[in-house]
């Protein structure tokens, strides 16, 4: 269910289950994390792209087929397959982009949302409409409490209400809505953007970022200062600086 191609330092992960609007099944949710991994140890990718097959669906969430009663252990077991792939999105040292291609709901809207860019086209409909059928978003409200004001999350959990791109970019959890023709567009111009900088900054600069979001004030300027010293030790950062210097442009080694 999930195709994986590589093109120009950049990884597309697709699930690749149109028909059923690419729910997220436990047997995706793994497929998800290793190709992940694959594209997190690939020297060559510096950009990880998640989207879904067709036209309808980013994805529509959790694989309610199969089953939420025969097997209470076995599921509670493969949950930690999404609490797997939210670790590698959000801890992997690789910047990741959402291209929300239709609806993303319930686990699907958590995949998005835990990417560090999420672009979104505009007819699509988001939200958590768990509680619908009895169910709690529990392992996406670690992803949306990060990116969303908490009542706008309790709210969308506590009604299952869908919303429109528009609300979600107002609320923080889309960082960009676009018409579907350009969808890929907005998508490559972000991919481009990221390719072109340097990947141990991008890494040192997006890890201090994720970094920081729990601790206190005093704690996160501690961690702050040392993530910029090692920024600075970086010889992509003195590179930038005899770049700038020089007038041309930086020649970055990654280092």
């Amino acid at each position: 269910m999930i195709r994986y191609e590589v093109s120009r330092g950049r990884a597309t992960i697709t699930i690749d289950d149109p028909e059923r609007r690419n729910p997220m099944s436990t047997e995706t949710m793994l497929g998800l994390a290793d190709a992940t991994r694959r594209a997190l140890a690939d020297d060559d990718v510096a950009v990880i792209v998640y989207t879904g097959a067709g036209d309808t669906a980013f994805s529509a969430g959790g694989d309610l087929s199969g089953g939420f009663v025969d097997d209470p252990i076995g599921l509670h077991r493969s949950r930690g397959a999404l609490a797997d792939l939210f670790r590698l999105v959000v801890r992997g040292g690789k910047p990741t982009i959402a291209r929300v291609n239709g609806h993303a709901l319930a686990g699907g809207f958590g995949l998005a949302v835990a990417c560090d860019f999420v672009i979104c086209v505009e007819d699509a409909k988001l939200g958590t409409p768990e509680i619908a059928v009895g169910l709690w978003p529990m392992m996406i409200s670690a992803v949306l409490l990060r990116s969303m004001p908490r009542k706008a999350v309790l709210d969308l959990m506590m009604t299952g209400r869908l919303i429109t791109p528009d609300e979600a970019l107002r609320l923080g959890a889309v960082t960009r809505v676009v018409p579907r023709h350009e969808l890929d567009a907005a998508v490559d111009e972000v991919v481009d953007a990221l390719t072109e900088k340097s990947r141990a900054v991008l890494e040192l600069g997006r890890d201090s970022f994720y970094a920081i979001a729990d601790l206190d004030f005093d704690t996160a300027l501690d961690r702050l200062q040392g993530g910029l010293t090692a920024v600075a030790l970086t010889e992509d950062a003195k590179e930038g600086v005899a770049a700038f210097l020089e007038k041309r442009s930086p020649r970055w080694a990654g280092r």
